[in-house]
Order: structure tokens, then C-alpha cells, then sequence
């Protein structure tokens, strides 16, 4: 890396790549049609010392040619930056089991280095989706399981008015701990239900702690697609928790996990005097 800008001014230093914590997952452009290469390669070249992780949200990457997917992936790369499907394994196995092996065929060989096994839509059986786990593992790729409190949730079904539900928190739990054995890997913790489209005093902060209490928080990446939501997982768990954030917030991101800018306890206690 360069020289930065008033380098003497001190702040926290970030572990090298690639980290065993505090690592941040980005969401590719999804609600808006910005996702070219150039661009991609803009964001990876200014702040991809900053991220860990790049998602191609909600199976983005089947609009796109092979070879255009192949090429951000190997930008990515080129940054030290790790590539994930994001969650469309759902959505595949609506096409059965050799399908759902086929994909995950080729998304080895385009390079994805993690696949996501969702079920936030589709209801599937636990013991499905412990074998799919088993299956990514199998072919060299790293599965991360997304865990959700809500069935039902995502990509905007609350405004169009599909039916919601939460589960049980037992229910939840004992998925969490199958797919832990199952792949050791990071697991996803959906926001849905939880933070997402929730006022504050509405977050289910217990659910979050009760997970964090039994698991411990370095097994997990919150989703936290809100500032509010990664501030309040970084002021109660602090900068070594694993966060899936988008893309637009990598400045307000690490203004905050830096101490850069914003928040209040950089001036708490100091003495702030010219002359």
C-alpha cells in the first residue's frame, strides 16, 4: 500500500489478508444496474484494503455472460478479495438434485471461492441442507450456511405482501449447530426478522445475543445492510465481527471501525484544545 493522507494521525490498524476476523462481506450492485466491470474495478482499486468478501446477491450472476463473471471474479482475485454466489441455491433446487450438483460444478470452475446455502424462501429439510454443505466441502469450495429467524423474507416479498413467518428460536438453533458440524465454516446470519426493515426498539436483540452467547460470534457474518444495524454490532461486539454490509457503505463502514469519523467515543475523555 501507498502513503496515505496525514498518516501520522493515528488509527487502529487492520490485520493483513487474509483475516481470521473482523472480515467484511460486500453486496455487488443489486437494487440498481451499476455493476460493470470498470466500475467494480473502480471500487476494488480505492477500498478493497477495506473488504474481505464479495456476493453476487440473489443469483445476480445469471443475468450475466460466463465470461463477464469469470473476469470480475478474477479482479477480485487480483485485490485479495474471496467471491461468494450469494443465496440462489434455493432457487436452483426447484430444477432437483442434479442441477443443484451441476451448479456447484460450475461455480468451481469459474473460480467462486464460497457458495451460500439459503433456504430463507424454500423450506427444505435440515438433513438437505447439511448434504449440500457436505457437497460444496467435498468439490474444494467453502459452503456458508445462511441461518434465518424468518421464512418467507428477502428481496422485498414485505412490500409486495407475501406471507411472513418466524420460527422458533429452538427450531433455529438446532439448524445452526447441524450446519456448524457440518462445515465448520462461517455461517450467515440473515437479518430478516431480527434488524431488517425494524425500528430499533423493535430489534431483536436477544435473539442476536442468545446466538452469540451459545455459539460466539466469531462462527457467524451478520448481515447489518443498514448503518444503524453495523454500528450497533460494532459497538457491542466490537471490530473483529464478521459483517455482510453493501457496498455503497465501505466509507461509513470503516469511518466507524477505524475511528475516522462519527462516532462519539473518539472525543469521549480527550481533552480537544488549539491553543
Amino acid at each position: 500500500m501507498g502513503k496515505k493522507m496525514a498518516e501520522w494521525v493515528k488509527l487502529p490498524e487492520l490485520p493483513e489478508k487474509p483475516r481470521k476476523s473482523g472480515k467484511i462481506e460486500v453486496r455487488v450492485p443489486y437494487y440498481a444496474s451499476v455493476a460493470t466491470v470498470t466500475y467494480i474495478k473502480d471500487v476494488l482499486e480505492a477500498w478493497s484494503e477495506y473488504f474481505d468478501g464479495f456476493k453476487f446477491a440473489c443469483g445476480t450472476f445469471r443475468l450475466l455472460d460466463k465470461s463477464m463473471v469469470k473476469k470480475i471474479i478474477g479482479l477480485c482475485h487480483d485485490h485479495d478479495v474471496y467471491v461468494s454466489t450469494g443465496g440462489w441455491v434455493e432457487r436452483v433446487l426447484v430444477d432437483g438434485k442434479k442441477a443443484v450438483d451441476r451448479y456447484f460444478d460450475e461455480c468451481k470452475e469459474v473460480g467462486f471461492d464460497v457458495i451460500e446455502i439459503s433456504s430463507g424462501f424454500a423450506r427444505m429439510t435440515l438433513e438437505d441442507k447439511v448434504a449440500m454443505i457436505k457437497r460444496v466441502k467435498e468439490i474444494g469450495l467453502t459452503p456458508k450456511p445462511e441461518i434465518t429467524m424468518m421464512y418467507g423474507a428477502g428481496a422485498g416479498t414485505h412490500i409486495v405482501g407475501y406471507k411472513r413467518e418466524l420460527r422458533p428460536i429452538g427450531e433455529f438453533m438446532e439448524e445452526a449447530k447441524a450446519c456448524w458440524d457440518a462445515g465448520k465454516s462461517t455461517m450467515m446470519l440473515e437479518s430478516e426478522g431480527l434488524t431488517e426493515d425494524l425500528p430499533p426498539e423493535q430489534w431483536k436483540k436477544d435473539v442476536i445475543k442468545k446466538v452469540v452467547d451459545h455459539f460466539g460470534y466469531e462462527k457467524w457474518m451478520f448481515e447489518a445492510s443498514d448503518p444503524e444495524v453495523f454500528k450497533w454490532y460494532l459497538k457491542n461486539f466490537g471490530p473483529k465481527v464478521n459483517l455482510f454490509i453493501d457496498h455503497t457503505q465501505i466509507t461509513e463502514f470503516n469511518a466507524w471501525r477505524l475511528k475516522l469519523w462519527g462516532d462519539p467515543d473518539i472525543w469521549k475523555g480527550k481533552s480537544v484544545k488549539y491553543r
